[in-house]
């Protein structure tokens, strides 16, 4: 590998060379089957078709003219999403990390509006938002954090799934703006909420006239079954963030937002050079349609229950786990002792798989994932469990 990049990632010892639907093949023409998805990106597997045409077809039209002019595919894709979501308003940006950077500008905004000096927005403990400064801070996660101290002020953070934390920082915090929480976290390992979490945190939203706000770039488009994750429960979010597969690889990030929310942002509060730029929103267009098309949403329920049953078949007898999770396609198998070595011996055996905090195997794969493909995960999945000691 090369001298000239930064050493600021942990690369695997192989290069991908070409890719068809949940399939990869590397520069020495191994296969492998991808149960990643560059991590919850490429969820209607590689190569695509229609998506190809579509970034091919802009690209000979028109690739860039900047904010200052409209847009019509980001007018279309904003429709588009805003229908899917229940949302009135979208802002384009380029990743996850920049779209929760709006949701955060948004709320801020949105209580100095109110006339409150300092803006704060509760997160919650082993979340992940990003790596800007920002984002950065409202991640729950010390390691991220570590030597880019001083980090940004204006959060309060509380344990996941704990409404009585959060109402204790109502009681006593009178500058509170926002909850942003992940309806899953991911990076956190697969953490699935009591399903009334989401109710509860909208009722306190509406007690307190604050912003309910969910970072769904890695539960949304499809992954859980659902458009978005929060569609699960009986509430509606103020403001919703996304990424990762609305472009299946070509970046892209979007903060929508509802009612009192979606009028905060107002010419020359934000912006973006390339957000909702014609190549990426052709994308994300291109992305939509094949998910309403094959009935992604549908395919992830079914898949992902198949699955789970697999894994719990396959590991029943096994004491090194200590819990099976997951909402559609996204899934987590939690051992009782780290595992990071799992993903190696993965690579070895031709699967790609993660290992987040620590000890959860995270399974991510395509949506367009058929059983053959899914059982064949299992097998591997069940094989390295199995061998740790």
């Amino acid at each position: 590998m090369t001298d000239s990049l930064m050493s600021t990632y942990k690369r695997l010892p192989v290069t991908f060379e070409r890719g068809e639907g949940v399939w990869l093949w590397d520069t020495k023409g191994k296969q492998y089957l991808d149960a990643l998805s560059g991590i919850a990106v490429c969820s209607l597997g590689h190569a695509n078709a229609k998506l190809a045409d579509a970034i091919c077809n802009q690209s000979r039209q028109l690739l860039h003219t900047s904010n200052l002019y409209g847009i019509s595919t980001q007018e279309q894709l904003g429709d588009t999403l805003c229908r899917v979501a229940n949302m009135d308003k979208v802002f384009f940006s380029n990743s996850g990390a920049e779209a929760n950077e709006a949701a955060i500008k948004l709320a801020r905004l949105y209580g100095h509006n109110k006339g409150i000096e300092l803006p704060t927005i509760i997160v919650a403990e082993t979340s992940f938002h990003g790596r800007t400064l920002a984002t950065l801070t409202a991640t729950g996660n010390k390691n991220a954090q570590a030597g880019f101290e001083p980090l940004v002020d204006g959060f309060v953070r509380v344990p996941f799934d704990d409404i009585k934390a959060i109402e204790q920082v109502a009681a006593t915090n009178k500058n509170i703006v926002a909850v942003l929480v992940e309806p899953i976290q991911g990076e956190g390992g697969i953490r699935i909420p009591a399903a009334d979490y989401l109710d509860k945190i909208r009722a306190l939203c509406d007690q307190h006239d604050w912003l309910m706000m969910l970072d769904e770039i890695q539960t949304g488009i499809c992954r859980t079954g659902k458009w978005f994750a929060y569609q699960h429960s009986n509430s509606t979010p103020d403001v919703i963030t996304s990424a990762k597969a609305l472009g299946n690889g070509v970046p892209i990030g979007a903060c929508l937002a509802r009612s009192k929310a979606a009028a905060v942002l107002q010419p020359g509060t934000h912006g973006s050079t390339f957000g909702g730029n014609p190549l990426a929103c052709a994308a994300g267009l291109a992305v939509v349609a094949e998910m309403e098309a094959h009935d992604l949403a549908a395919n992830a329920t079914i898949k992902g229950e198949r699955l789970i049953q697999g894994l719990k078949a396959a590991l029943q007898d096994c004491n090194t786990v200590s819990e099976i999770r997951g909402q559609g396609l996204m899934i987590g198998i939690e051992l009782k002792q780290p595992c990071t070595e799992l993903v190696q011996q993965a690579l070895e055996m031709g699967l790609l798989l993660n290992v987040t905090a620590d000890n959860v195997i995270r399974l991510l794969p395509p949506l367009v994932i058929d059983n053959n493909e899914i059982d064949q995960i299992v097998a591997t999945v069940a094989t390295l469990v199995k061998q740790i000691t």
